[in-house]
């Protein structure tokens, strides 16, 4: 069967939490820091764990699916659709103060990854981004999700920053810690 992108018109919040559930991933980037007066840097390390790391979502409240609501008349919010049921997600928003595009969710349910869908939805937010005349699209993830890092790479993201306390205080050095990537449309 074939999978229709289609922009976001409307939400319907179990479909989101059935879609946007969290990830398994077999290793993490372990993050160091080194800070002199003349010298700092900030390494990422590629460590397997000895168990899958296990992740679950549960940031879907009433409040954050209502601000989702209210992006979609942007046109920056694109679905994948297996018949007429969601099996996938690209929630972005435009920043016009610096044209980028930032996504706040992106994910294809387990059944369906593999099949190319997370590019399209990626390729409908590039695309979509240059016609808005944006020069940038701005994705955020944590060092323990590494298949979510090594897909933004092959869609052609980049890392562009750490942030060791974008959580909590107690991220740096053994938590989760944030990675934002970023892919240039212009």
């Amino acid at each position: 069967m074939t999978i229709a992108i289609r922009a976001l018109t409307h939400l319907d919040p179990a479909d989101l939490r059935r879609v946007i559930t969290g990830y398994t991933s077999p290793a993490k980037y372990a993050v160091t820091r080194v800070e002199t007066d003349d010298h700092a840097a900030i390494t990422l390390q590629l460590v397997q764990f000895d168990a899958p790391y296990v992740k679950t979502y549960d940031h879907l409240d009433d409040e954050t699916v209502q601000r989702y609501v209210g992006l979609l008349p942007a046109g920056f919010c694109w679905g994948a659709y297996d018949a007429d049921r969601l099996v996938g997600v690209a929630i972005a928003e435009p920043w016009v103060w610096n044209r980028s595009l930032w996504v706040w969710d992106f994910h294809v349910v387990d059944t369906h990854r593999g099949r190319g869908i997370g590019h399209r939805l990626m390729e409908a937010l590039a695309d979509q981004g240059r016609a808005a005349d944006l020069r940038i699209i701005v994705c955020e993830t944590q060092n323990t999700n590494v298949p979510a890092i090594r897909f933004y790479r092959r869609v052609g993201f980049t890392l562009d920053s750490v942030d060791l306390s974008y959580y909590t205080n107690d991220d740096f050095p053994a938590g989760e810690m944030a990675l934002f990537m970023k892919r240039l449309l212009a």
